[in-house]
């Protein structure tokens, strides 16, 4: 009876399989490696553990993709939507509102950096940028004359806002962007305040941070036609877990103060306590004007963003119907009752069981045991904030030459945890670690130790291979 249960199950995931590779088209995948090597299909997870199709189980390391916060299947999530699904799916909010909507609305603004008022839903981080790039566009266009030449935005160069037109406009990796140039209008790009490959070629903390006076020279040429300043606030996520020096953030708020730019905010990778704090701007005391949230947001159960405006600017939108000072955007799924409620009981779960407090001592751990890789020849870099954590590989420590694409370091690290049972994601020649905030002591040891084990092997094993 058990192998015949046995053999009914590795059909299933055969046919799963196979159907996987005839339809299905994934997300920043190279479809002709997927199709000839094998891949994981996950069915189930429970706590920081994912469970595949033939039943193995491997740590989460990356949280689903940045988003998974207290666990999979935590029970407070599940009753929440269940609940809700008991009363209703989905309601428009056009025109109408609903409970959870409602509700949320209150809990974000009270969360969130003092002088953020007011919230506007959509579903995506992509798209809560877009938001913010129409509504600041839109906010000066309503304010007078004088402020209609301000139509540009500035934004780093190795940013990364999403994939829809306007977050690509905004964004600056080439690797993803270039091809889609002749679609996306015009932003000014200043340098990357990246310390490990300084633009600049100063050294931290005697640089003065010189990459923000750069900034300031850009920001003070461009101030009177610029609508928005756009940055993710200490980490550069998608480029690879830059990190921006102490008090770069503080710096180019006070430029977009000083010359009337917006400044947004886009934490959707860095919110919901990814950084340590509730949302990265918390950590240099900065309030913009407007700001995008997304992934964490509901603890990785439903998609949901926010874009999240300071009373000054909802006030820009008010007026007689016929003055069409509205916002005219929405989106179907806008305020979904069922991914708000997620939403409520994500936020209630950070009071509830002091997630921030008992992070704390999570990153201490994890700042240590990420020292141990300074010793491998090929780890060029670490670099931590809270719990996002990029460890650069590099050909050659010394010069800091990085791996050809072509050799995939990377990708072949990732294989190599996922042998050992851990999945993760590298962002090119970056191992990129972004565990669930609810992971414990026991199990963060031992992703860190599959990931220096891993990277271990194979970089002593391409070094031996390329003599």
């Amino acid at each position: 009876m058990i192998k015949k249960q046995m053999k009914k199950k590795s059909t299933k995931a055969n046919k799963l399989e196979r159907l996987d590779k005839k339809y299905l088209w994934h997300p920043f995948t190279q479809m002709q490696d997927w199709q000839r090597e094998p891949q994981i299909i996950i069915d189930s997870g429970t706590g920081c553990t994912l469970t595949d199709i033939h039943g193995t189980t491997y740590l989460d390391g990356v949280s689903s993709l940045w988003v998974t916060v207290h666990g999979h299947r935590k029970k407070e999530l599940d009753a929440a939507v269940a609940t809700q699904l008991r009363k209703i799916a989905h309601s428009t909010l056009l025109g109408l509102s609903n409970v959870p909507a409602t509700i949320l609305a209150e809990k974000l603004v009270k969360i969130a950096p003092k002088g953020l008022t007011r919230v506007f839903y959509s579903d995506s981080g992509s798209t809560a940028v877009e938001i913010s790039l129409k509504i600041a566009f839109q906010y000066w266009q309503q304010k007078g004359p004088e402020f209609t030449s301000k139509t540009k935005f500035i934004s780093l160069r190795e940013a990364y806002h999403g994939d829809t037109i306007g977050a690509v406009s905004v964004g600056g990796m080439d690797l993803f962007h270039s091809l889609y140039r002749p679609l996306l209008f015009q932003s000014y790009k200043i340098d990357t305040p990246f310390c490990y490959r300084c633009s600049l070629g100063r050294e931290y903390a005697s640089c003065g941070l010189a990459c923000a006076d750069l900034a300031g020279k850009m920001i003070s040429e461009h101030a009177h036609e610029t609508a928005a300043l756009i940055i993710e606030p200490l980490v550069q996520g998608a480029a690879g877990m830059l990190l921006s020096p102490p008090g770069y953030l503080r710096r180019i708020r006070e430029l977009c103060t000083r010359y009337n730019i917006l400044m947004i905010a886009d934490e959707v990778a860095t919110g919901f306590g990814r950084t340590g704090t509730m949302f990265a701007c918390e950590q240099e005391g900065v309030v913009p004007d407007l700001m995008a949230v997304a992934k964490g947001i509901t603890g990785g159960y439903l998609p949901l963003a926010a874009t999240l405006a300071t009373e000054e600017i909802y006030q820009g939108f008010l007026g007689d119907y016929r003055e069409l000072r509205t916002f005219f955007h929405g989106h179907t799924y806008t305020g979904n009752p069922l991914a708000c409620a997620a939403a409520i009981a994500n936020i209630d779960l950070f009071k509830k069981e002091q997630t921030l407090a008992k992070l704390r001592p999570k990153v201490r751990q994890l700042t240590k045991e990420l020292k141990r890789f300074g010793g491998l020849a090929h780890v060029g870099d670490i670099r931590q904030k809270g719990f996002m954590v990029g460890i650069e590989l590099v050909k050659d420590r010394a010069t800091k030459e990085p791996y050809a694409l072509e050799e995939k370091i990377g990708i072949r690290v990732v294989q190599e945890c996922r042998k050992m049972g851990l999945i993760i994601r590298p962002l090119g020649n970056v191992i990129v670690l972004m565990p669930p905030l609810a992971i414990s002591v026991k199990e963060l040891m031992r992703l860190v130790d599959i990931v220096y084990k891993a990277t271990e092997k194979i970089t002593e094993g391409a070094q031996a291979s390329s003599r």
